[in-house]
């Protein structure tokens, strides 16, 4: 057992991962894929949303021109037009509910529209669904403000952009999971429509793996300096699950859990992944939920229990982010998209769409993933059952010190059991199912065996 086990290390050893490591064993289909994104098409995207004038939630939804209803139509146009090379896979169309005054941001009774497509995964036994979105409503400086242009390049014309290219590109491949893109309504309403689709996800018992929220992604600068930061993409994540916290509170302690939940091993998969495909960025775990004091449209999922993070820009703009425009001594405030760079939002693109393609493309987690812990050992022993769905080639065995952030080796084993020589009171530990062509499921962390 140990030789075989120390030639499966070897090889593991020259695809670990960890800060500042190179993966190169990349998906062909996948990485063709990250190739199509364009900046051109992301900045086509974004200049016709900004023509629609406002895209406030309570902005008009009648003129065929201009509002948050004009804007929903051409988004769901554009779907429609991406689902025709689908073969028949994504279908599209605008989820309403209506919303009455609340006493808070919304003053009158509105149809409040959330723009839907859903890719459709191949293998009909799995009901795993990976979600992407963005909020398509902005703001002026006044959020009540429903009249007067608001051009939302950035916040969040680049997040409903990317979702938008994603559609394009990924529509045309097959998955065996499914895929939602959805550009929500009623962000800066109080995330009105992001709380309607996570509840009634919830309430429906959809089976969302993954939720890659994209809220301000596509400025390289802040307002309080002229250095210019692309190559660095932020991703927040919370630690501990925010959804009956109090139950799992026991297992948490007692296994030191408390940086290891699912957002947090989300937040760590969307890093290696985005890295591995993706030249020239970097992305940057922020341990937080979401910015200082502010929320945005993945909390309502975290909130109900799903994996769910926030990818968004390395330093944002407040001149440009929910401002009047405006010239004020000599400083132009309003987000226009002169202040894009579009380069760097094709880059961020392509990290959300290179691990919602691994996503999808893997086979589901391994199932009652255990570490044997009665008999004192200074060996880690774990055991597993195969996935529910999908072929396997084998399964990779995550570990890295107590103390480190990053997943530090990946041991590749064809077993569903695993006797380590490392210690399990030095390491955590995680297991990943893997497909033929190499893609992994998101990490499963090992309950105690036997309780």
């Amino acid at each position: 057992m140990r030789k075989i086990f120390t030639a499966v290390l070897v090889t593991a050893l020259c695809s670990s991962v960890g800060y500042g490591q190179t993966i190169i064993n990349r998906d062909p289909e996948i990485a063709s894929m990250v190739k199509e994104v364009s900046a051109d098409s992301l900045r086509s995207y974004i200049n016709t949303l900004v023509n629609f004038g406002t895209r406030n939630t309570l902005s008009t939804q009648t003129n065929p021109k201009r509002g948050i209803g004009a804007a929903r139509k051409w988004v769901l146009q554009k779907f429609n037009e991406f689902a025709a090379n689908s073969n028949g896979r994504m279908t599209a169309f605008i989820d309403t509910v209506t919303y009455h005054p609340d006493g808070k941001r919304v003053d009158s009774t509105i149809i409040l529209g959330n723009v839907v497509a859903t890719l459709k995964g191949t293998d009909p036994n799995d009901h795993r669904i990976f979600l992407i979105s963005g909020h398509l409503d902005n703001m002026r400086t006044n959020v009540m403000d429903r009249v007067n242009d608001a051009p939302g390049a950035n916040d969040d014309g680049s997040g409903s952009a990317a979702v938008i290219e994603c559609a394009r590109v990924m529509s045309k491949h097959a998955f065996p999971a499914t895929i939602i893109f959805v550009t929500v309504s009623g962000e800066e309403q109080g995330l009105l429509g992001a709380y309607y689709m996570a509840n009634k996800a919830k309430k429906e018992g959809w089976d969302i793996e993954a939720v890659l929220n994209n809220d301000i992604m596509g400025s390289n600068n802040s307002n309080e300096t002229n250095i210019i930061d692309n190559t660095r993409l932020r991703v927040f994540s919370e630690g501990l699950p925010a959804y009956e916290t109090e139950k799992q509170a026991k297992r948490i302690r007692a296994l030191g859990l408390e940086n290891d939940g699912k957002a947090r091993q989300l937040a760590r998969y969307v890093k290696e992944i985005g890295e591995r495909y993706v030249d020239n960025i970097q992305v940057v775990m922020i341990y937080r939920n979401d910015r200082f004091l502010r929320g945005g449209d993945h909390l309502p999922y975290v909130e109900n229990g799903f994996a769910a993070v926030r990818i968004t820009e390395m330093n944002e703009n407040y001149n440009h982010q929910h401002q009047d425009v405006r010239k004020e001594n000599g400083i132009q405030y309003g987000d226009l998209p002169e202040f894009m760079d579009f380069e760097y939002l094709r880059k961020n693109t392509a990290v959300n769409l290179s691990n919602l393609a691994n996503l999808a493309k893997a086979p589901a987690m391994p199932q009652n993933v255990t570490v044997e812990v009665k008999k004192l050992s200074n060996y880690t022993n774990l055991y597993w059952d195969k996935p529910a769905t999908g072929k396997v080639k084998g399964y990779y065995i995550l570990m890295r010190e107590t103390t480190s952030a990053f997943w530090q080796k990946k041991i590749f084993t064809t077993d569903k059991k695993a006797d380590l020589p490392y210690s399990k009171d030095n390491y955590f530990f995680a297991v990943q199912s893997v497909g033929e062509d190499g893609n992994e499921s998101l990490p499963v962390v090992p309950g105690i065996a036997g309780r």
